[in-house]
């Protein structure tokens, strides 16, 4: 008999739930907030845990972030039961790492249905952590290659879908996951001090970004959004941490990774601070071309702010660099998109 841990502080709502589930032959345990809820997880080992996100002394998201740091209760499936069910509240609630979202008031087959679907996919990622364990060949052997962890993310992580200019995280979110794009372009940005938007990355198809500290918990230091319908996958910055310890080779892939993250924001930088328009606006319309084309002569479907923001002038200052560019021959406008028609004079100026 699977175990349930119920934590709720409407008596009215645990009691009915809680007879419910005992009805459908699981065993259930109940909190009445998320403090006594936390202790009962340690103690007991659910597997899994239904809880309600507005509750006395310790909410939801306390209650999460507390058994996730927990060596011993972070594999156990977390399902947030709660009335809110405005999008930020779901997003907020999935960002830090929980399974499901049920909104009261909900039916007898939803929450029964998302209980054993989340106990099943708990069962299944169990006996490969076991199987990966207890297997006669090196973990190390399996898992070489930046490749090899990107197969990884693939067959481990969660999809997500976006639409053209959905935020994925914004700057100062918890940084629970790393992801790969599958498909679609992301561009992540931040603020100055002055209010000016930089834009501090683009990301195509077999990217991997939003990595921010694997050791502490940090969070992200810019906004991300899709740039057009993108879809992805995602794995929780602890999962990572742990293939990681146990697969020293693809480490050192991933530091050589961020090495050269760090190495394109500082050329990145220096463009802005000592090239001139012209060179700023040809790299950029360049950069882009790179990230978004699959043919460099296909036209760039971008907004004239996004390429402002990359390049670091204004947006008028791009315009009239861009009207130059026409009048040379060098690009064309098609409606609000660019096409590159002399690709090697611009790369001249670049």
């Amino acid at each position: 008999m699977k175990t349930i841990l119920l934590i709720e502080d409407d008596t009215v709502l645990r009691e009915n739930t809680a007879e419910l589930l005992e009805l459908s032959d699981y065993k259930v345990l109940t909190a009445s907030n998320g403090q006594i809820g936390v202790e009962m997880a340690k103690n007991h080992k659910p597997d899994i845990v239904v809880c309600d996100i507005m509750m006395p002394i310790l909410d939801g998201y306390g209650v999460l972030e507390a058994l996730s740091k927990n060596n011993e209760t972070k594999f156990i499936p977390f399902i947030f039961l709660s009335a809110k069910t405005e999008r930020q509240d779901v997003r907020k609630g999935m960002d830090l790492g929980a399974d499901d979202y049920i909104t009261k008031p909900f039916t007898e087959d939803e929450i029964i249905s998302a209980i054993e679907s989340r106990i099943a996919k708990a069962a299944l990622l169990k006996e490969e952590r076991e199987s990966l364990q207890n297997s006669s060949s090196d973990t190390d052997e399996e898992i070489r290659t930046l490749n090899d962890l990107k197969n990884f993310l693939d067959d481990n992580g969660t999809v997500y879908n976006f639409s053209k200019n959905d935020i994925i995280y914004k700057e100062g979110q918890n940084s629970n996951y790393i992801y790969l794009i599958s498909k679609g372009v992301v561009r992540c940005y931040k603020f100055d001090e002055s209010g000016k938007e930089l834009t501090t990355g683009l990301h195509k198809e077999d990217d991997l970004f939003g990595y921010t500290s694997f050791t502490q918990n940090v969070p992200y230091k810019e906004t991300a959004v899709a740039m057009e319908d993108t879809e992805m996958v995602g794995v929780s910055k602890t999962e990572l941490t742990d293939v990681l310890n146990n697969n020293h080779k693809v480490t050192l892939e991933v530091m050589q990774l961020l090495t050269n993250d760090i190495e394109g924001v500082k050329d990145q930088l220096l463009q802005m601070a000592y090239s001139s328009v012209q060179k700023k606006t040809a790299s950029t319309i360049l950069r882009f071309a790179e990230k978004i084309n699959a043919k460099p002569d296909d036209p760039i479907r971008i907004s004239r702010n996004d390429l402002a923001s990359v390049a670091g002038i204004a947006t008028e200052t791009l315009i009239r660099t861009i009207s130059v560019f026409k009048k040379q021959g060098l690009i064309e406008m098609e409606g609000r998109n660019i096409k590159v028609l002399d690709l090697q004079k611009l790369q001249e100026i670049y």
